[in-house]
């Protein structure tokens, strides 16, 4: 018999650490429905770890209204090695007494489908693919940023498909074909020999990938340029993760998730595809749902 003094059910807490917001929810230990809180990254994060410790508890404190918490789980974009994970989480640990685990955001995928230790692969913005073989050992390929790599993802298939309208320009080509008619009027480029110079004037990858639109829509207008971009995309995203697999990742599943993929159907398929040709005993997944799920089960992980 519970008595009247007893305390309450401590909280499990999943936190998804994205380059543009943080999402953070809140579950009770045995189930039951949780609490969210979302802001934006910049509003608290310093890149400091010990700075960032604190932000982040303050906004635990914030979400919970001082409830018990007995595990926190963290994914976070940037942590893009096993020391850096694990700074951010001695941080973190020192400054509360629940378990505290943190993983790059790319590995809340797999755990969100309950492959923890599997290969997770984002295809948004940018790109990257992660894996964690070992507690202490950590994976990444790609995530290189848009102007040399980010394979698949929006800003890296804008690039790809001016070069590709610009090589279709040099082979005496003309702008009626979709996928240059499109570039040129999505990246308002005011004359042809400006293509190259209008792209590089773009100051980041978020400016670039908006773009990216105007590539599926020229594909399903027909163009073979912009369906060649799509596919390279897709071989070159499933690359990542076969690369990988040639390192040691040891895993049999590939996660993959990020606004891009999960929006455009033909670049899910150019994924597969490729996944087909390069690592064929991966058998690939389609993550739809956020991240914080993944960041759930790791704390859940944790009790």
């Amino acid at each position: 018999m519970s008595s009247l003094g007893s305390a309450p059910a401590a909280l499990s807490i999943g936190i998804d650490i994205g380059g543009t917001k943080t999402h953070l929810r809140a579950l009770p230990d045995g189930g039951g429905e949780g609490r969210d809180l979302i802001v934006t990254s910049a509003s608290w994060r310093q890149r400091d770890w010990d700075e960032d410790a604190e932000g982040l508890l303050a906004l635990v404190g914030r979400l919970t209204g001082g409830a018990p918490v007995g595990a926190i789980g963290i994914g976070a974009h940037g942590c893009d090695d096993a020391e850096e994970c694990k700074a951010l989480e001695t941080a973190v640990a020192a400054r509360t007494s629940a378990r505290v685990a943190v993983v790059n955001d790319a590995e809340l995928m797999p755990l969100a489908l309950g492959f923890p230790g599997q290969i997770g692969v984002v295809a948004g913005t940018g790109s990257i693919a992660v894996c964690r073989p070992a507690p202490d050992r950590m994976l990444l390929a790609g995530g290189w940023g848009w102007i040399v790599g980010d394979e698949g993802s929006a800003a890296a298939l804008v690039r790809q498909a001016v070069r590709a309208v610009a090589l279709h320009f040099d082979r005496g080509g003309d702008a009626t074909e979709p996928l240059a008619a499109a570039i040129l009027a999505s990246l308002e480029v005011k004359a042809i020999p400006r293509l190259g110079s209008t792209l590089g004037q773009l100051r980041s990858a978020a400016e670039v990938g908006v773009h990216a639109v105007a590539v599926f829509a020229a594909a399903e207008r027909g163009s073979l340029l912009a369906n060649q971009v799509i596919r390279e995309g897709g071989r070159m995203l499933a690359e990542l993760a076969a690369l990988l697999d040639a390192r040691g990742a040891g895993a049999s599943h590939v996660v993959a998730g990020g606004s891009v993929i999960v929006e455009q159907p033909s670049l899910w398929a150019a994924f597969v595809a490729g996944l087909g040709e390069t690592a064929g005993h991966l058998t690939p997944h389609l993550f739809t749902g956020k991240p914080v799920e993944g960041a759930c089960a790791l704390a859940r992980l944790q009790r």
